[in-house]
């Protein structure tokens, strides 16, 4: 973990949750690098903006959490938060642990061994509409999705789209955005599911690395892919089908949020907003520092830098911790269009408070700092 002096966890009162228990406290003095950068605007930087003071917070109720996530880039912004010692600035001890897929997350989330996940929004939703007790109060990467396929498919063509995969057999990690995303495609161009020359062949597996590890088998022929598995299959010599930023009904598309029990949640609301300090620290330090980000995801994610590099910053996908409850309302519909599920109110299942409290707080401490201020706006557009 790298060394910065940038404040100390945050033990103080919140000035949003005030039926949380609120009680006065001291207030911490400004970090000393800010101090003498201040008096010597020549000394170096720090990795977050100046601050001259800090807000008071109210203490977390709870300060050792473990945290899930999937073997993907989409969740560098715990990892970096980790790394980069942003979670134990906020008063957090958190453990990492990698599972296979969302339903392993939010059995975690369930049986009390996990306090949050990285989870798909898709199996979040589905998760949800069978009454599970998930609660969405955060994000955690936008877009990053597609599918590739044997490059044998596409000698001789200078260009194709997703029509190639007729009468193709494609390997889907089952209830993931990868999934739903090409379901929608094919249904609004009047392709139907099947064994058919006309038709797409879907063949479920349980978790993305088993899927794609179907794809160096003969019988089959293109596979679903999230991030970092496509730049992974580029550098194999299989080709990109689409990634979902190329159409413009997938735009903003919440690949995956940060989820926890509602009762967790309203048992310890100040954890999560410390939280989600973290988190949203953490974006603010992958905009700021590219290499130390690359480095901080590396050790979680087993893949050669250059190709963290094309996933993280290559324009396929956005880590960002905005709820962006909007783009989620409207995959729900999407899902339930599918009829995948039955409609549902998401309402008791999406906080935005969470989030909108954490970011009021940095803003106070940073109001000058533009990235932090351009999360407001994204807030305010998409809560």
């Amino acid at each position: 973990m790298r060394k910065r002096n940038i404040f100390a966890p945050f033990v103080l009162l919140s000035v949003f949750l005030t039926a949380c228990g609120q009680s006065g406290a001291e207030q911490n003095p400004a970090p000393a690098e800010t101090q003498a950068q201040a008096e010597n605007p020549a000394a170096p930087a720090d990795t977050q903006p100046e601050t001259e003071a800090l807000p008071e917070y109210t203490s977390p109720e709870k300060t050792t959490l473990n945290v899930g996530h999937l073997n993907s880039t989409a969740h560098l912004l715990a990892f970096v938060a980790k790394e980069e010692g942003l979670f134990a600035e906020e008063g957090l001890d958190v453990t990492l642990t990698q599972l296979s897929n969302g339903t392993e997350l939010a059995s975690g989330l369930e049986s009390g061994k996990l306090d949050a996940a990285l989870i798909g929004s898709v199996p979040s939703i589905t998760m949800q509409a069978a009454d599970h007790d998930l609660t969405i109060f955060g994000g955690a990467m936008t877009n990053g999705h597609g599918y590739v396929i044997k490059s044998e498919y596409t000698e001789g063509l200078d260009s194709w789209d997703y029509t190639i995969l007729k009468g193709k057999n494609v390997a889907v990690a089952k209830n993931t955005m990868d999934d739903l995303e090409l379901q929608l495609l094919l249904r609004d161009a009047g392709i139907a599911l099947g064994e058919g020359e006309d038709e797409v062949n879907l063949v479920y597996f349980d978790s993305q690395s088993n899927a794609y590890a179907a794809l160096s088998n003969d019988e089959i022929d293109a596979c679903s892919v999230y991030s970092p598995y496509a730049s992974l299959a580029k550098s194999q010599g299989y080709e990109v089908v689409y990634y979902d930023k190329d159409f413009a009904q997938f735009e903003n598309q919440p690949c995956c949020r940060q989820v926890t029990t509602g009762a967790q949640l309203a048992e310890s609301p100040n954890t999560y907003i410390a939280f989600e300090r973290a988190m949203i620290r953490a974006y603010q330090f992958t905009q700021s520092n590219h290499e130390e980000t690359i480095e901080d995801v590396a050790k979680y994610i087993d893949i050669a830098p250059d190709l963290i590099d094309i996933e993280v910053y290559g324009g396929f996908s956005s880590s960002h911790p905005d709820p962006d409850k909007q783009a989620t309302v409207r995959l729900k519909e999407d899902v339930v269009s599918l009829g995948l599920i039955e409609d549902y109110d998401i309402e008791p299942h999406y906080n935005t408070e969470i989030y909108q409290t954490a970011l009021s707080q940095i803003l106070e401490a940073y109001p000058e700092e533009s990235i932090y201020q351009d999360m407001k706006t994204h807030f305010d557009t998409f809560e």
